[in-house]
């Protein structure tokens, strides 16, 4: 069958025109052809609509090639341009091609021009998937995509942009910091694809209660920023209270009917800081001060600030919890998505404290971060993961283990010796031990981290780039990273069976890893359906609730010798297996 393919030649000879027609139906097109012979004619046709290809003679009468390039160039398409002529020489030739032509091919081998275009077309497909794959990239650097607000990277550039006006202005403005309360307890109840839709909603509520300049964005999780330009205390308590009203109605999620109860905490430049970092600090105790709060709302207060948040209070408990081993590590499968077994494990610090019961990480490990206790926690992981190898080797249960590295690991310029000399006291090979390090830390400082993961990188260890599409690696950049595979970030995984945008861009980052020669790990796999369109898109591996959750180590030495999905199931595991239905295996 003919391809169709939309031309516009630059050419004042009709009959080479028809010539020109007659060898591209010859060659299997079937061209929609339009000729123009001024500058005037080429402006307007690519104006007027979308063009395959544009052929140019080199020289015309009131026109030339080279001219036509120009044009081209000028318009800002990407359309492959060749040149046809009888009479160009080499020299013009080399000329033209610096200038930006794609070939030329001479009138009398019509036949080597269908294959000039076939390649072209090609070549043009492949800068079109670049240029998409880019334009994602810079929209997930920048937005949210379950919320299409900004995302946490934009939100900070715009408050550095509306500090320095205030500044040289003299004018006042706040931050408000707001998250849902219970909101786990939603997850946990009706599923997190319920509680991503509230979320949809929630971003669209708050920015209807604010005015049209004001900046809502979605920090990560439930937790949402809000910058008000101008605002003083009395206008910032207004929009607190207009936020609340608007989620006081209820938000329909499928059948089903949820209240949802946020906190705010509300900081002011000058009165509570001079910096973003002071600021967003402030307004974060001020956040978790309105949990206690009748009215939902709390502003940071200096006298306040000895009894700020609980999660604060544990950072002496942290340092003696680590200091006594109080801690444990949990371990989380990732599965080979071809073979169905475990490849690999994630280690996860958890903490049992003795009088608070089981304290989520992401309250601890930000409390690790914020004061530099984050060195002393990944250490201890290191330690505790590796012994833990050992102990499964002498069971005979060979299995990577990886560890999550931090922002402030990347600045320790020792950490690389270290992670040395702990596979050595461990009598461990670098192979049973990955990393794992956040995109958003790496490009945090680019250079800083490439040195230390370059030298990491050089004992054998694999690295891995997690929570990837949720920061912004130019393409450029993640070549030289010394990676061994990205782990797509589960908020694009967890609803792409739904959300064909978020199965887009899970593609698109599948062929970017694969053209990169990088392995890829899903995450947040919470049912057959993820699992099938992973496999069918050629993911490598996955992990996420589906197979297994985080496991205490005794338990995940059973799960590895039990579980179909393990190491080496037993008999009765397998017998297990056959007779369950597909979506319970």
């Amino acid at each position: 069958m003919a391809r169709q393919l939309r031309v516009l030649l630059v050419e004042d000879s009709e009959s080479d025109a028809l010539l020109l027609l007659r060898g591209l139906r010859r060659g299997g097109f079937e061209p929609q052809l339009q000729r123009v012979q001024t500058l005037h004619e080429m402006s307007a046709a690519l104006r007027a609509q979308v063009w395959d290809v544009v052929i140019s003679d080199y020289s015309l009468p009131h026109f030339s090639g080279l001219g036509a390039l120009s044009v081209l160039k000028q318009s800002g398409l990407d359309i492959p341009f060749i040149l046809v002529s009888g009479t160009i020489g080499e020299e013009i030739a080399v000329e033209a091609m610096k200038a930006g032509a794609h070939d030329y091919v001479m009138k009398g081998h019509l036949q080597r021009l269908v294959s000039a275009i076939e390649r072209e077309l090609r070549e043009a497909e492949m800068r079109r998937d670049s240029n998409r794959t880019e334009e994602k990239l810079r929209y997930l650097a920048n937005y949210d995509p379950l919320t299409d607000l900004p995302n946490r990277n934009l939100y900070y550039e715009r408050l550095e942009q509306a500090l320095q006006s205030a500044q040289q202005t003299q004018t006042p403005l706040a931050l408000i910091l707001l998250d849902l309360n219970d909101f786990r307890e939603i997850n946990d109840t009706i599923g997190h694809q319920s509680g991503d839709l509230l979320l949809e909603q929630l971003g669209p509520r708050i920015k209807g209660a604010l005015r049209e300049g004001d900046t809502v964005a979605r920090l990560g999780g439930d937790e949402f920023a809000v910058l008000l330009a101008g605002a003083n205390e009395q206008s910032a308590i207004s929009a607190a209270h207009e936020i609340l009203r608007t989620l006081e109605e209820p938000f329909a999620i499928g059948d089903l009917t949820l209240d949802a109860q946020a906190s705010l905490g509300l900081a002011l430049y000058p009165q509570h800081g001079a910096d973003k970092d002071t600021l967003m600090r402030r307004a974060d105790i001020a956040m978790y001060l309105a949990k206690h709060s009748s009215s939902g709302y709390a502003i940071y207060s200096p006298e306040r600030d000895s009894y700020s948040p609980e999660r604060l209070t544990l950072m002496p408990e942290l340092r003696r919890a680590i200091d006594n081993k109080q801690l444990f590590l949990a371990y989380q499968p990732k599965i080979d998505l071809r073979t169905g077994r475990a490849i690999g494990l994630e280690a996860l610090a958890r903490w049992r404290h003795s009088e608070r019961g089981m304290i989520p990480p992401d309250q601890f490990i930000a409390i690790a971060e914020r004061t530099g206790l984050i060195k002393s926690l990944t250490s201890w992981a290191l330690n505790a993961a590796l012994a833990q190898s050992r102990a499964w080797r002498e069971q005979g249960l060979m299995i990577p283990i990886s560890v999550n590295l931090s922002a402030r690991n990347l600045h320790d310029v020792n950490l690389p010796d270290q992670i040395a000399q702990l596979l050595k006291n461990h009598d461990a090979e670098p192979e049973q031990l990955e990393l794992e390090i956040t995109e958003s830390t790496i490009m945090a400082d680019p250079a800083g981290a490439l040195d230390v993961l370059t030298r990491i990188n050089r004992t054998g260890v694999a690295l891995f780039i997690d929570d990837f599409g949720t920061g912004y690696s130019s393409l450029a950049y993640l070549k030289k990273l010394p990676a061994n595979a990205i782990k797509i970030d589960k908020s694009f995984v967890l609803n792409m069976t739904a959300d064909e945008n978020d199965a887009m861009i899970v593609h698109s980052i599948i062929d970017l890893a694969h053209n990169l020669r990088l392995k890829v790990i899903a995450e947040g796999i919470e049912n057959q359906d993820v699992w099938d369109r992973l496999a069918a898109l050629g993911c490598d591996a996955a992990q996420g609730y589906y197979m297994c959750r985080p496991l205490p180590a005794s338990e995940m030495t059973e799960w590895l010798l039990e579980s179909p999905w393990g190491l080496r199931p037993s008999p009765r595991a397998v017998s297990r297996l056959e007779t369950l239905p597909l979506e319970e295996r």
